[in-house]
């Protein structure tokens, strides 16, 4: 623990300089050639980032991937098609238990809201952005740069709306602007997913943890005017083993860090934003449980609640474990401090910056006053609920689409739109039974945490107990793709004249929602992106840009080896085979074998390497990412770190953090043995 202490003081004291050992999420256009190259003698150049780059794909749900055939081919984690799996499931063909497998393209299946993006350019838009915003401070800066940034997408994307997105993405904390220009797929079919015995195998019990025994991979296919498109750059598919030591590279899209946050935001998360997030999620995790115990159908549909729930119960916990540790706080303290010793040091840095650190930790007393309330009315408001958020996309954008693109919410700009609309109209089952649950447990601790007395609680509950709204409201018919059609063409008047419960009830309330939306904004977000991009200026300004930025749901690569590590007096080595998944199965869940898996056992190699570990640098939003050699060779599949990356949010431990993938040898292996799959592997194998 001491050690880990110090380590974790030096990062923090040095998280204002260049990244050291195989610390980094490097941007495309910030690649460190030259020192991957000398440490492990290997040949990378911009060539061969620029190859990556095109087949590195960024699933909108939050997950990343690959492309690895010439027929849009694509590679991720089993996990991050779950949702489509049980989209596309129902009680009569349950493809989670049972697995998705084709014998040709044509049984391919849309998966219902998905959408991939492929980065094609990056385009420096800081000087944009300064101009926008100069002189101007608070809800006037927000106001402006949030219009500057609408046009820009909107003008980028111009006549290529149907093929592209644009986005224009913050780096280190407001420090720079890049605009990221997507090819995008919006037609996106599933082509082969594992049972979800083989893909969790271990649940939750081994999640975050190693050695694993999980086949967590499953393959998509991009399709361009209703065939599969066309990609004749993708990566090169390398079904042998890696050995320990050997250099391994990370293409994805980290989903985000707070490294370079004051140690005032830190004290927020610390103080109030986990412990909410972590006592709700607790608490609901109980109620799905007891609902999964109270049929077959609930079981199915709880499944998929509870992985997705305890995933992040589990990874909330070790950020917040990481933030209590002694000295974390302090030693980003002393980096604050250390960066404005030389800011009041430069008369002339000190006039262009100010004292952004007095409006941060201003901003963050305002985010303690308002942050629940916010919580519970706008960031998680029907807690997952199809139906809630439906209607709230339809009444938010019939009013936005009247406003002037740069005056809209920034959802709702022209360049997001599309997206938008994907998720509004695309056919997604609707399980009444679960929408009551969260409907239920989102009234019920909005009243509980606002109070009874709150007049938020009368505006939403009335006259009513929660579980009896909850009741009136799922009663809706939003669930009905042509119905939701019909409101979004017909406008702000069609949508006043719904008599849809869930329509009314959200047009009743949905002025307290954005009331308590644009006061955060107003004081909370604004003025910390405000002070959060003069920091980032007087970072740049005293240790240069060469370091790397935190993590934001953009392209980065991660550089590194093949490595276990130290526990204690326990060496881990860095792979698990097969045989190793058989001495592990009980038999019992979550240790039990899916059926096809106990017959084929005497026709897989016992020998095969199946999960392994890495030391780069990952964080959510990996899931799904290329692992792949020095050549840029595909030869694993990213789907989780260990128990000690979950503090990777705050900080990077070389000798600690470790990546997991599941290996090329091992889906190989299976799709060959065990899935009959022979037609796949052709088609990975193929130049």
């Amino acid at each position: 623990m001491a050690l880990k202490q110090l380590l974790l003081a030096n990062l923090f004291v040095c998280l204002a300089v260049p990244a050291f050992a195989d610390e980094g999420m490097w941007t495309p256009d910030n690649f460190p050639f030259d020192k991957v190259n000398q440490k492990y003698s290997t040949h990378l150049d911009q060539q061969w980032l620029d190859h990556v780059q095109a087949s590195a794909v960024r699933l909108a749900g939050g997950c990343s991937a690959s492309v690895v055939s010439s027929n849009g081919l694509v590679l991720t984690n089993h996990h991050c098609v779950e949702g489509c799996v049980r989209n596309l499931s129902s009680p009569d063909s349950d493809y989670a238990k049972d697995g998705f497998f084709t014998d040709s393209m044509s049984d391919e299946k849309q998966c219902p809201g998905m959408q991939a993006e492929i980065l094609e350019k990056i385009t420096d838009v800081t000087g944009k952005l300064r101009e926008a915003t100069s002189g101007k401070t608070g809800e006037a800066y927000g106001d402006a740069r949030n219009a500057a940034i609408a046009a820009i997408e909107k003008d980028a994307c111009a006549g290529r709306e149907r093929t592209h997105r644009c986005q224009v993405i913050s780096f280190y904390r407001g420090g720079s602007y890049r605009l990221y220009d997507y090819r995008k797929y919006t037609d996106v079919r599933l082509a082969f997913a594992v049972e979800y015995d083989a893909a969790f195998f271990g649940g939750d019990p081994d999640n975050f943890n190693f050695p694993r025994y999980d086949l967590d991979f499953s393959f998509l296919r991009l399709y361009d005017n209703g065939a599969p498109a066309k990609t004749p750059n993708h990566l090169k598919w390398n079904p042998s083993a890696p050995k320990a030591g050997d250099p391994v590279i990370v293409a994805g899209n980290p989903g985000g860090t707070d490294r370079l946050l004051t140690a005032a935001q830190l004290e927020s998360l610390r103080d109030f934003v986990q412990p909410l997030s972590l006592v709700l999620g607790s608490e609901l995790r109980g109620r799905w449980t007891r609902f999964g115990e109270e049929s077959p159908e609930h079981a199915r549909l709880a499944e998929r609640e509870l992985f997705g729930l305890e995933n992040g119960l589990k990874a909330q916990r070790g950020e917040h474990e990481a933030l209590l540790q002694a000295g974390v706080i302090e030693s980003r303290r002393a980096a604050d401090a250390e960066l404005k010793r030389h800011v009041d040091a430069d008369p002339k840095l000190r006039a262009r910056v100010g004292d952004p650190w007095k409006q941060m930790d201003d901003a963050q007393r305002a985010r303690a006053a308002l942050y629940k309330p916010f919580y519970l009315l706008e960031a998680r408001a029907g807690y997952g609920s199809a139906l809630y958020r439906y209607a709230r996309t339809l009444v938010r954008a019939a009013e936005e689409k009247a406003k002037p693109n740069g005056e809209r919410l920034r959802e709702y700009t022209d360049a997001r739109l599309p997206l938008v609309e994907k998720g509004l109209l695309d056919r997604i089952p609707v399980a009444t039974d679960s929408e009551e649950l969260k409907l239920e447990f989102w009234l019920t601790k909005l009243r509980e945490e606002l109070t009874a007395d709150a007049p938020e609680t009368a505006l939403y509950l009335g006259s009513d107990s929660p579980q009896q709204l909850a009741a009136a409201l799922t009663r809706s018919k939003l669930a009905d793709a042509k119905l939701r059609r019909s409101l979004w063409d017909g406008g702000l008047a069609a949508i006043k004249g719904s008599d849809d419960p869930m329509i009314r009830f959200v047009l009743r309330t949905d002025g307290a929602s954005r009331a308590i939306r644009s006061k955060y904004e107003t004081q909370v977000d604004d003025p910390t992106d405000d002070a959060g991009e003069r920091i980032a200026s007087a970072r740049v300004a005293v240790y240069g840009e060469q370091g790397y930025p935190d993590a934001n749901f953009s392209l980065r690569f991660s550089y590194g080896t093949i490595r276990g590590w130290t526990e204690g007096d326990r060496n881990i080595a860095p792979f698990t085979t097969f045989a190793g998944l058989y001495r592990r199965a009980t038999g019992a869940d979550p240790f039990r074998l899916a059926p096809r898996w106990v017959e084929d056992r005497g026709r897989i190699d016992p020998d095969t390497v199946f999960d392994m570990s890495s030391d780069n640098d990952i964080i959510g939003g990996n899931s799904g990412s290329p692992l792949l050699n020095a050549k840029g060779e595909v030869i694993g599949a990213i789907f989780d770190g260990n128990i000690h990356s979950l503090g990777g949010t705050y900080f990077f431990d070389s000798q600690m953090n470790r990546a997991v993938s599941v290996s090329t040898a091992a889906m190989t292996e299976a799709l060959n043995k065990v899935y009959g799959q022979q037609r796949l592997v052709a088609e990975l194998m193929s130049p």
